[in-house]
């Protein structure tokens, strides 16, 4: 009898093998599979759901020393403990991790391959692989962390809007505070003839967004950007100018009256408080519930031509969120007192601390319990999800980024493209196979669908099903949606 044929199949990224007999075969198939994916074929057949008892084989790294780049913020903290832990040493790989001057910069250095990956933006890797701005192809195998931003005013801006919000029995303001806090504000320095002006820190970032979603949700515009007619800035029709700050500049730059507030990372929310400058309002965990926030981002080319290199360097990153996020939390003071040294964050350790270790400080003295402000490793944080990379492209559409309307099989693409749970489940199946984590510590996936179920975790409770973005976009009443254009 001929020997049954042997079928290599692709399928949702995760590669499956099926066959009966003919071991030469296998044995071609083996060779030709290290020759054009540079891992071994066990590594290719661990990206199935399930972990058996083989031994996973993953290749020596392409490149062992690396250089990656990341911004003075908290949530590069899985880079600083993947160093300080000896995890990426563990890989087999010599890391040097270099603060960045801002977000552009940090893009353009990836790119040009002078660092070979870095903590980014949840939305730089798309807006750069669909041309907002610089243009080129960056993919993530590994989303860094959950939720970590808040909205910060000014003193001046608190005074005027605090006597008109609710408090509690104890005289506390009762949160999370709306936007429509800020009308009465709006009007007085629109009556006056000053712009009222808030600082994000990059176009596509999840804090611009985040920012304008809680400014729409109280029917305040946040302006749209015209790239077609050479308008990038965002400001058309809006009634609040939102202008581009690096993080650690906000509050300089807010106590000198040049903006009114900010969305930001930590700890630079929590910074406005250490000073007597500003008081954060509301928490973006209250915007969106455990929303995506950084991802660690490469060029697709580098993750072509180093791919045990950059498995290896999601194993570590894995590792790390792990370990901030184990037992509740019980690293997280050992977390603070490294990111506080001036090569990381450079902060104060007790302002770092003040969101890292389970509580958040809103007007000074107001201290309230948070613990899922900061979120590295638990509810799947780290997973690479397609809906996480949808939401970001809806927000890209709405407020006129991406131009023209777009169906949804391209927003499905894109975010097939971009994010890369793939390579996501070779790092994880690799780790177990290793004995370093367990199955459990991932069995709550969504059956790796990369999509999270349809839910309305969002400020005003409308739904976001990332199967469906058009949809999700005709539910707003501010915003482009369908075949609208600016």
């Amino acid at each position: 009898m001929a020997p049954k044929p042997l079928f290599l199949n692709r399928s949702s990224g995760f590669y499956f093998l099926s066959w009966v007999g003919n071991i030469m075969a296998i044995k071609g198939l083996m060779q030709l599979i290290k020759k054009s994916y540079g891992v071994s074929l066990s590594a290719l057949l661990f990206g199935a759901l399930t972990v058996n008892a083989s031994p996973l084989v993953l290749g020596e790294p392409e490149k062992e020393e690396l250089k990656l780049g990341f911004i003075k913020l908290t949530d590069m903290a899985p880079l600083a403990i993947a160093y300080e832990k000896g995890y990426f040493e563990d890989e087999g790989l010599y890391v040097s991790l270099e603060a960045q001057a801002n977000w552009k910069v940090l893009l353009d250095r990836v790119i040009d391959g002078e660092l070979d990956g870095a903590h980014m933006l949840a939305g730089q890797p798309l807006g750069a692989t669909i041309g907002i701005g610089t243009k080129a192809p960056i993919i993530t195998a590994f989303s860094m962390d959950l939720n970590g931003n808040a909205i910060t005013v000014s003193n001046e801006v608190w005074q005027q809007i605090k006597p008109q919000l609710p408090v509690d029995e104890n005289g506390k303001v009762i949160h999370p505070i709306k936007a429509e806090a800020l009308k009465p504000v709006l009007e007085y320095y629109k009556d006056t003839g000053k712009p009222f002006q808030m600082g994000m820190v990059f176009p596509v970032s999840t804090h611009n967004y985040e920012l304008r979603y809680w400014l729409a949700a109280a029917g305040i515009n946040p302006g749209f950007y015209a790239p077609e007619k050479g308008d990038n800035s965002g400001q058309r029709e809006a009634e609040i100018l939102l202008n581009v700050t690096p993080p650690p500049q906000m509050p300089a730059t807010m106590e000198a009256g040049t903006i009114q507030g900010y969305s930001v990372g930590e700890p630079w929310n929590q910074q406005a408080v250490a000073k007597k400058i500003g008081v954060p309002i509301i928490a973006d965990n209250d915007i969106w519930k455990n929303n995506p926030e950084k991802v660690f981002g490469v060029t697709e080319s580098w993750a072509k031509e180093n791919p045990n290199t950059h498995i290896r360097l999601v194993k570590a990153l894995i590792r790390a969120a792990a370990w901030l996020d184990h037992n509740g939390n019980e690293n997280r003071a050992k977390a603070s007192k490294i990111l506080a040294r001036s090569e990381y964050v450079g902060a104060d350790e007790k302002v770092i601390a003040n969101s890292m270790t389970g509580s958040f400080e809103y007007e000074a003295g107001d201290i309230r319990p948070a613990p899922d402000f900061n979120v590295f490793f638990r509810y799947n944080a780290t997973y690479p999800y397609y809906s996480d990379a949808v939401w970001s492209l809806t927000q890209m559409r709405r407020w006129g980024q991406i131009p023209q309307a777009k169906p949804d099989s391209w927003y499905i693409d894109i975010a097939k493209q971009v994010y890369r749970p793939d390579i996501y489940r070779l790092a994880v199946n690799a780790l177990i196979s290793d004995g370093l984590m367990k199955q459990s510590d991932f069995s709550d996936v969504d059956n790796e669908t990369g999509f999270r179920p349809p839910h309305n975790h969002f400020i005003d409770n409308i739904t976001y099903d990332g199967r469906s973005p058009n949809a999700y976009l005709e539910q707003f009443s501010i915003g482009l949606k369908g075949d609208q254009q600016i």
